[in-house]
């Protein structure tokens, strides 16, 4: 699993670029499973004056501190589904919002997602109470309509799809304002809606799960997640939500099976840059 070579070859096509329209940094790459390698599922989206974090799995907070990003900074969160090690941290990032006081906070922060999110939040005031429960100014709530398929964020537009893993489950683009794209999959299991949402995007992160041989029904594989990758003809495909079973595997030789384009294995704090010169570059 070792990209050395692609990070070098990323890094030294992404210096002196003056059209950086949107920075990815992987915060968590794995899944519910407990390492020091890999928190749980959770990507920070940065174009224009927007800070989106997508997904808030279980050491979302500390690695954002790690790169360099405070809590209020965050603009938006989206939720691909509601399942612990995609939201698992999600509590403690409301809670934190109210140290020492709500006015730490000083642009609204909106919450995203699918079918129930509503009610999702609710069950959690029922058992937090106050210590989530931050002003209506400050907090939004945004529970999304399939029947539409975009919205317009600060600096962004947000489309989704529906995909095939939970009833709420969803896939996000995000185009910034300069037209470069990212994909979120979230977890899924093979589905036209996903690779539709990918067509052409600069960079689809997909959920690769488990090896091949492993497949499970929900989730997708290096080769399923390669072959949603060439048929959407993505710039670049980064593989992420790994359960330690990649680790024992060649997870590149799997998604080769399907995928000849830019390949990269997800790892906690890799940041990518997206241009629009149709280039991208990736740091450590």
């Amino acid at each position: 699993m070792d990209n050395s070579t692609d990070r070098e070859k990323d890094r030294k096509e992404v210096t002196g670029s003056d059209n950086k329209d949107m920075s990815v940094t992987i915060l968590g790459s794995g899944t519910c499973v407990p390492s020091l390698k890999r928190s749980s599922c959770s990507v920070l989206v940065e174009t224009g004056n927007a800070k989106i974090l997508i997904d808030c799995g279980s050491g979302t907070i500390r690695r954002l501190l790690e790169c360099g990003t405070e809590i209020y900074d965050i603009s938006h969160i989206l939720l691909s589904h509601f399942h612990p090690d995609h939201t698992g941290e999600l509590v403690s990032f409301l809670f934190a919002n109210k140290y020492p006081d709500v006015s730490k906070r000083k642009i609204p922060l909106s919450i995203i997602g699918g079918r129930g999110l509503s009610n999702f939040y609710a069950g959690l005031k029922e058992v937090f109470g106050n210590w989530i429960d931050l002003m209506p100014c400050v907090l939004n709530i945004i529970e999304l309509d399939t029947k539409k398929n975009d919205i317009r964020l600060e600096d962004a537009v947000l489309k989704y799809v529906p995909v095939e893993h939970n009833e709420e489950s969803l896939a996000y683009k995000i185009t910034g304002s300069k037209g470069c794209s990212v994909v979120y999959s979230g977890d899924t299991d093979f589905c036209d809606n996903l690779i539709k949402i990918s067509c052409n995007a600069d960079l689809l992160i997909c959920e690769s799960a488990l090896p091949d041989e492993l497949k499970v029904k929900g989730h997708l594989t290096p080769s399923a997640a390669g072959e949603i990758a060439a048929k959407a003809k993505v710039q670049k495909l980064l593989l992420t939500h790994f359960y330690p079973e990649c680790d024992k595997v060649d997870i590149k030789a799997q998604c080769r099976i399907t995928y000849s384009g830019e390949l990269i294995l997800a790892e906690d704090l890799m940041k990518i840059y997206l241009t629009t010169d149709n280039r991208s570059g990736l740091l450590p």
